[in-house]
């Protein structure tokens, strides 16, 4: 038998039309997520002053994963899941400062996977992040072992 799935619409984070990908599916209690970015702030930042660093992007793309797994019913404690990619490995604290920033108060961080690419989409651009999240935990109320 199939789990249902829904395709998550996110107001914010509409998909362009003729995409060829979903930004979010919710499958059965889980919320698979296609990489996200700072796109378009960084883009508009890039063209009225100076670009967004690596610290401002992720939490641009943090929002924009905390509001996909808003829009399929959970919060910020079912994000399970991060792969991060950056242009700039040397951007790895600033990285991790937003990621400690986003998760605040929370008692577990999701597992993450931090890796350097040549490029992304746009030359602005310094970081993308995959998410999974499922409806059904909460990393906020996780004890450490």
């Amino acid at each position: 038998m199939n789990a249902a799935v829904q395709c998550v619409q996110a107001g914010s984070l509409s998909e362009a039309a003729g995409s060829t990908w979903s930004n979010a599916l919710l499958i059965g209690n889980e919320v698979v997520m296609s990489g996200m970015t700072g796109h378009p702030a960084t883009r508009l930042a890039f063209h009225v002053g100076a670009p967004l660093d690596t610290y401002a992007q992720t939490l641009v793309v943090l929002n924009k994963v905390r509001s996909l797994v808003e829009a399929a019913g959970g919060h910020v404690g079912n994000i399970y899941r991060l792969t991060v990619y950056v242009t700039d490995i040397a951007d790895k604290d600033e990285v991790s400062r937003a990621r400690r920033d986003f998760f605040t108060g929370q008692a577990v961080f999701p597992t993450s996977t931090l890796v350097e690419v040549s490029a992304l989409v746009f030359p602005e651009l310094r970081v993308e992040i995959e998410a999974g999240a499922r409806l059904d935990l909460d990393l906020r109320t996780v004890e450490k072992r």
